[in-house]
């Protein structure tokens, strides 16, 4: 059986660090807590789980952080987790199972990791990310913002979700985008990723033109994973939309298709742009297109869940109404309900089709 060091990076972390560490306790070997600055609790809950709590001046650089984490593990793997991210109790059973089973020779374990949910609790946002890394294997976090540890070696992906349940309120506005731009001021060249993750950065924080610009570069580098161009494409896509240039949201839609097979998200954003110009027929096409698309999660970008099913339903059922084909807009209005029956589109849409009386012979 392996064994495992859960490494942990955190600052002022009192309100979630206890929920995490409770959730997760019973699947490690030990506890490593490096701190960066804490102003307030944090230490002093870590020491309800570890003596292992190490002080690590904040330099704006999250993978000399956890580097530094790593340094300390004394078990065969390093298990990450940041202070709010959760592991439910089948999610724990599941990883302990993993501990008995995992060939000592696997280099990377991937696991899901989830970041948004809907209402049931469901996940409705997820992706795969290195989660176990075997110890001292030399395989090292690089990037100062968005960290990463590129897969090599053994890879081996696991069916157990990581949740990361962000409370509310939580305030990092500006920081990683302040560090972006430290970078680049020093004289720094960004990665590919890194530009990626500048770009977005740049996006939510509302500098469209700007933002614009990084995702260019992206889509247009050879060296870039063709996931993160695939990204670049739909965000350069939404950009142009906030800029009120639809035909260049569309023509960096259609881009997308050069890296891989069309992802939902991207078929449903065309089928968003025609019916925008009530081009309802197109719309149709790329909805249905949407919806026949099949996640592939081990391509290891974000993948957003109800892209494949619910929301390209939804707007069939508009899209179908609207053309006057009633029992197919009402077939898919109950579609849509097959993943979900408590949003706010599913119990207008089903209010209106009672208050219509329209039913099918299929239904």
């Amino acid at each position: 059986m392996i064994t495992i060091s859960l490494c942990m990076i955190v600052k002022n972390e009192a309100r979630v660090l206890e929920r995490c560490l409770t959730s997760i306790a019973p699947a490690v070997d030990e506890i490593i807590i490096v701190d960066t600055g804490s102003e307030d609790a944090t230490k002093e809950i870590a020491a309800k789980f570890t003596d292992k709590i190490y002080d690590f001046p904040w330099i704006d650089d999250f993978s000399a952080a956890r580097n530094f984490s790593f340094s300390k593990a004394a078990m065969d793997y390093c298990m990450w987790l940041d202070a709010d991210d959760v592991i439910t109790a089948d999610n724990l059973s599941r990883l302990i199972k993993l501990k008995h089973t995992l060939e000592p020779s696997t280099d990377v374990v991937m696991l899901l990791y989830a970041g948004a949910f809907h209402r049931d609790g469901s996940p409705a946002f997820v992706y795969y990310r290195e989660r176990l890394i075997r110890s001292h294997c030399g395989l090292l976090w690089c990037g100062r913002v968005h960290e990463c540890i590129a897969p090599a070696g053994n890879v081996v992906y696991g069916d157990i979700v990581i949740e990361h349940r962000k409370p509310e309120h939580t305030n990092n506005t500006g920081r990683n985008l302040r560090i972006y731009e430290a970078m680049l001021s020093e004289g720094q060249t960004l990665s590919a990723r890194d530009t990626l993750y500048y770009a977005r950065e740049l996006y939510f924080s509302a500098h469209y033109e700007k933002a614009r610009d990084y995702f260019i570069k992206v889509i247009y580098d050879d060296n870039a994973w063709s996931e993160n161009r695939i990204d670049a494409c739909r965000l350069l896509a939404k950009c142009d939309a906030y800029l009120n240039r639809p035909d260049e949201a569309l023509e960096a839609l259609f881009k997308s298709f050069a890296f891989d097979l069309p992802r939902a998200e991207s078929l449903y954003d065309i089928g968003m742009h025609f019916q925008k110009k009530k081009d309802y027929t197109q719309a149709i096409y790329w909805y249905e297109l949407a919806m026949n698309c099949r996640e592939n999660l081990q391509a290891g970008g974000f993948v957003e869940k109800d892209y494949y099913g619910y929301y390209p339903a939804v707007q069939l059922c508009v899209c179908y109404y609207i053309i006057g084909d009633t029992q197919t807009s009402y077939q898919y209005h109950k579609k849509s309900g097959q993943w979900h029956n408590d949003t706010p589109e599913y119990l207008f849409n089903d209010a209106f089709f009672r208050q219509k009386h329209i039913q099918t012979s299929r239904s």
